[in-house]
């Protein structure tokens, strides 16, 4: 058996993957995976890795003596509201293949308001066989919130779809081709969008962001007719119930949701019942495990290694 402590796994998805996925990962030094029920009691105190989704409340209590957090997915902010969040490196889950599939995802929902898919399946149904006109992509402007990797790579997948595009983020981003805003210039940001794509990562400050003040400032009267929610970020971002009354009273035109509120989205949850608004069970961009437990492997042989990590947290910035 290795010497090395064996790397802490708490992830709360494909528990069947994972434990598949274990058998050959971390071969220098094993794993203690949380999700086996044999690990119930087990001492923790010497693991010096944690790989981490929606872990434990007590998982800090339980590994006083951690080096490194490895987030399983792009977003940390289940780790960041833990107790006894220990003051070291948190690395974020950035790889190829889940930034490819949010892109897709952010595409084909735009694409999909673009081309009235609504109206194209109702008219299915209907066995009616009615032609429509829409805009090109080249008329609407769509704004991205949140320049991140994964806003980065949708704004050039929507580029190349023809869409004219623009981004905001907290602090500005130079994007070449691309008009970007700062929080300073939100309102102005807002006043060009005919579909807004939200991709932040939820803190303190973007938490309940996504409400009717905002929908009302979109750009109304554009090619769609209505501006058009779209947000695949997190779902404390938004308030739910200023989408539904934004949609019901005219003010957006409709929605695409991956993230909620509440999760799974309850049935009795009225998004449900609008016609216009595309739901997706937040799987526009999951995590691939093989890919998962190969970019903790190469942090740690970096970190051990004497290089620096990547894609780290700003533990004042919550991201």
């Amino acid at each position: 058996m290795s010497a090395r402590p064996p790397v802490l796994v708490d992830l709360k998805f494909n528990p069947e993957g994972i434990a598949r996925i274990l058998k050959t990962a971390f071969a220098d030094r094993g794993s203690i995976n949380l999700a086996d029920p044999e690990t119930k009691g087990r001492d923790l105190s010497a693991c010096e890795y944690a790989l981490l989704w929606k872990p434990d409340a007590d998982l800090f209590d339980r590994a006083p003596n951690l080096k490194i957090i490895f987030s399983g997915g792009a977003g940390v902010d289940s780790i960041m509201t833990l107790p006894g969040l220990p003051n070291v490196p948190i690395v974020r889950f950035v790889d190829r293949s889940l930034t490819v599939r949010m892109s897709e995802w952010v595409v084909m929902q735009c694409l999909m308001h673009l081309r009235d898919q609504r109206g194209h399946d109702q008219h299915q149904r209907d066995r009616i066989w009615g032609k429509m006109a829409p805009p090109e992509a080249a008329e609407l402007t769509v704004g991205v919130m949140g320049l991140g990797v994964l806003g980065q790579d949708a704004v050039r997948k929507l580029k190349v779809m023809g869409f004219n595009v623009i981004g905001w983020s907290r602090t500005k981003k130079e994007l070449e081709g691309v008009e970007t805003f700062d929080a300073a210039g939100l309102d102005l940001f807002l006043s060009k969008t005919d579909i807004l794509v939200g991709l932040l990562p939820l803190t303190p400050e973007t938490t309940g962001f996504y409400n009717a003040g905002l929908f009302g400032k979109l750009r109304q009267g554009g090619a769609l007719g209505k501006p058009v929610f779209i947000n695949a970020g997190r779902g404390k971002s938004q308030v739910q119930a200023d989408i539904v009354s934004a949609i019901e009273g005219g003010i957006l035109g409709g929605a695409s949701l991956d993230v909620f509120e509440v999760e799974p989205l309850p049935a009795n949850d009225p998004l449900w019942g609008l016609d216009s608004v595309f739901i997706t069970p937040h799987d526009a961009a999951i995590s691939e495990e093989n890919a998962l437990f190969r970019h903790v492997e190469q942090q740690i042989a970096r970190f051990e290694s004497g290089e620096p990590l990547q894609f780290l947290v700003d533990r004042t910035a919550g991201y």
